[in-house]
This record gives structure tokens, C-alpha cells and sequence, in this order.
């Protein structure tokens, strides 16, 4: 369901939304495993046949985006294409095809009382999503809600609003044709920035969680705002390091795919580091970074080996540029990479390149981030690619989800006590 929201209306009809999707939760908290599969798939139907009013929807977007000035990441996060409203398609069936996460057992227990205890996966309920430019995500968001049991208020960035009302649209006809209430997929269609604010306070107590997906400004302003939990998807300054041990030919071909395959998504690497025993390597690798578009910064070291590129400051290295931009730094060894990691990393993703499995274990353990990698690249940072089906995003917190949130992250618990007549003395 979406609301007609006005300047004038916006506050009772942001309450109004979190009264739906309330009732819409305790709906589906008790709808059929099946039921909740088919409206998915109907998604994955109607997306596929609205795909030319999505494309169209998609242009304006487009069009807006180029007159305010937005980077080419920005663009190429916002644009749609038939490959990729296909491949939203694909991404809604693989999320219908996930195991049902609801009522799932994570454990079963028996106690010399006799009683029986078992751990039950349960809805969360209500999530609010507040996200910018990826249009994708509005699909995303709807299926791994719906696939978990929760109603969803949705909430895109100005840049997206035409595609993500087309792609909205699309979602409640197949909610509606499988008999599920359209309040469960709520799209708060208004560019008001206050929208934001009367989510963050919670909508009277309807909002059980906040997941912001954005930039850094979108982030911090949930995370210093919100009254209800926030489940954080960070910026992603990460890092792939180039171990003494490497292959080198495995190295460059991660290294260029981690950092070009697609500049704007969070799994991109925005800093190679690379020990000084084989830095003679990086003449090589910067030819087929630079010969696939990418601008190179580094430390003196680097630049010493790579005569004319920029110098990085400190500034670079704390920068998700989400663009073709990539700073290199020498290292000693593996513990200044750690150090480096450490001071500078995100937490999201970051990957070592080495054959020495010893000190690939030892990166593993130290490296506190939600993913650690052993030679591959950091682009498969994805849902999709952990085999989620989708994301939500990717939460770089410590507390009830990290890494790629699918659906079985978008479920608490609750325990079931069966007793045959027991009574506790």
C-alpha cells in the first residue's frame, strides 16, 4: 500500500503506515510458508512484465540524476537496464526458493525435568528501510521481509523515485493476487527529508528495526537519530593485500576485478597494500588497472615505483570513493597491513592473496572485519553470492547479524517449553 503523502498530511500518514504494516505483521507472522513463497514468485512475474514502465520510470531517474551532477558511480547505481531488472527478477525466485527461515528449530534439548526445550526462529516484525540511489534494493527488501515473516516500510532516496514506485507498484499487484495484505510492502512515497525523522522516532512504537543503506551521511544520521535498533550497513573501505607469498598472476587478475568489475557497489576494494619484497610487481598491475580506467594514488613507496601518480593522504585512505580511484601502499609485512586494516578499514570486507596458508590463517583470525577473504576477490561480498538469494544489506556491527543479511538474519527468536505435567519443586 502506498499512502498519497503531502507536506500537509506527512506526519498522520507516516503514523498511519506504521498502524498498516503492524497489522500486516501479525498477518504474515501466520501466514503459510507457501503462501509467503508465491507472492515472491508473483513478484519475480510482475517485475518481469512491468519491465517497460520500470525502464521508463528508470529514465527519469536517470535524467534527474545527470542534471544534479551525480558521479558516474551514483549513476551507474541508480541505472536499470533489461539485464538488471532480469536479474532482480532472478534475485526475487532465489529468494522464494530459500528455505523458510520461520519456524525453523535452531536447537532441541532435553533437561533431567523431563522438559523439552526448542529454540524457534520468529519474525522481528516490523523493519523500517531507509536507503539511496540502488533501486534493486526496493525489490531486495520485499522479498527477504516477506521470505522472513516481517512487514516493511520502505523509504529510497530522491534520486530513485520514479523507479522504485514502478518497481513498488509491480509488488503490490502480486501481494494482491496471492492474498496478502498490501500493507506488508509500504513504500513512503515522499522526497521529504522529515519522512526520515518520524521513522527514525519509530512511528509510535510500530518500527521493531531501522536498516539504513547508503551513504555515510545517510548512516550516521540513523545511528545518532533513531530511537528503535538500527541494523548498519557501513561504507565499505576495503582492502586486498598482496601477500610475499602470492602468485602473481592470481594477484593481478583479483586485484583488477576487485577493484573494476563495479566501482560503485560496497564490495569494491578501494586500497591494494602489497609487501615490499614483491612490490615489483605493481608496474604490472597498475598497466591493467590503468588500461581498464582506474586512477592510481599511493604512498612514496608506491609512487617511487609508479613515477607520476598522486601522492595519498591520509584523507584517501579513510575514502570509499565507489569510483575507479585506488590507493596503493607498500607494507613491510603482514603486520603492518594488519595495522593499516586496523586503522583505516570499515569492518565490511577485506582479503589477503597469498600461498602460505599459515599466514592466510593468521590474516583470517586478526582481521576483524564481517568478511575476511582468502584469494578472491572482495566483489563477491554480495548476498547473492553467499547464497542469501539477495541482501539487505551488509552489516558491519557485532551485535545479531554481520556480513550479508538475508533472511534468516531478518529473524529473532523464541523458545518452546513442552512439558508432560511437570511441576517445579
Amino acid at each position: 500500500m502506498s499512502m498519497d503523502i503531502t507536506f500537509e498530511n506527512l506526519e498522520p500518514a507516516l503514523q498511519q503506515l506504521g498502524v498498516n504494516a503492524r497489522e500486516a505483521a501479525n498477518t504474515l507472522r501466520l501466514a503459510s510458508s507457501e503462501q509467503r513463497t508465491e507472492a515472491i514468485c508473483a513478484m519475480a512475474k510482475h517485475v518481469r512484465a512491468d519491465m517497460d514502465a520500470i525502464l521508463s520510470a528508470n529514465a527519469k531517474d536517470m535524467e534527474g540524476g545527470k542534471a544534479k551532477g551525480l558521479s558516474a558511480a551514483m549513476l551507474d547505481r541508480l541505472q536499470l537496464s533489461p539485464e538488471r531488472v532480469e536479474a532482480m527478477a532472478q534475485g526475487l525466485e532465489a529468494v522464494a526458493q530459500l528455505p523458510d527461515p520461520v519456524g525453523s528449530e535452531d536447537e532441541r534439548w532435553t533437561q533431567p525435568s523431563g522438559l523439552t526445550f526448542v529454540k524457534v526462529r520468529t519474525p522481528l516484525g516490523v523493519i523500517g528501510m531507509i536507503y539511496e540511489s540502488r533501486p534493486n534494493v526496493t525489490a531486495d527488501a520485499a522479498s527477504l521481509c516477506l521470505k522472513s515473516g516481517n512487514a516493511c516500510i520502505l523509504r529510497g532516496g530522491s534520486e530513485a523515485v520514479h523507479s522504485n514506485m514502478a518497481i513498488h507498484k509491480s509488488i503490490i499487484a502480486a501481494l494482491v493476487e496471492t492474498g496478502l495484505p498490501e500493507s506488508c510492502v509500504q513504500y513512503v512515497n515522499t522526497t521529504d527529508r522529515a519522512a526520515v525523522g518520524y521513522m527514525l522516532a519509530g512511528l509510535h512504537g510500530n518500527i521493531d528495526l531501522i536498516i539504513p543503506r547508503g551513504g555515510k551521511g545517510l548512516v550516521g544520521r540513523v545511528q545518532k537519530d533513531a530511537r528503535v535498533p538500527v541494523l548498519s550497513h557501513l561504507e565499505g573501505r576495503n582492502h586486498t593485500y598482496v601477500h610475499t607469498d602470492a602468485n602473481p598472476d592470481m594477484a593481478l587478475d583479483i586485484i583488477v576485478n576487485a577493484k573494476m568489475r563495479r566501482t560503485g557497489i560496497c564490495g569494491a576494494t578501494e586500497t591494494l597494500l602489497i609487501d615490499q619484497d614483491v612490490a615489483h610487481y605493481l608496474p604490472k598491475l597498475a598497466e591493467a588497472l590503468q588500461a581498464a580506467g582506474c586512477v592510481l594514488k599511493g604512498d612514496s613507496k608506491a609512487q617511487a615505483l609508479l613515477p607520476g601518480i598522486a601522492l595519498a593522504s591520509q584523507t584517501d585512505f579513510e575514502t570509499e570513493y565507489s569510483d575507479a580511484i585506488l590507493n596503493i601502499k607498500v607494507v613491510a609485512n603482514l603486520d603492518e597491513a594488519l595495522d593499516h586494516i586496523a586503522q583505516f578499514g570499515s569492518g565490511h570486507t577485506d582479503a589477503i592473496v597469498t600461498g602460505n596458508e599459515s599466514i592466510a590463517q593468521r590474516f583470517l583470525a586478526q582481521v576483524d572485519s564481517a568478511i575476511v577473504m582468502h584469494n578472491t576477490s572482495t566483489q563477491f561480498a554480495d548476498g547473492g553470492e553467499f547464497g542469501f538469494g539477495a541482501e539487505i544489506g551488509i552489516a558491519t556491527g557485532r551485535l545479531h547479524a554481520r556480513g550479508p543479511v538475508g533472511a534468516q538474519h531478518l529473524t529473532s527468536y523464541k523458545y518452546h517449553v513442552l512439558g508432560t505435567g511437570q511441576i517445579r519443586p
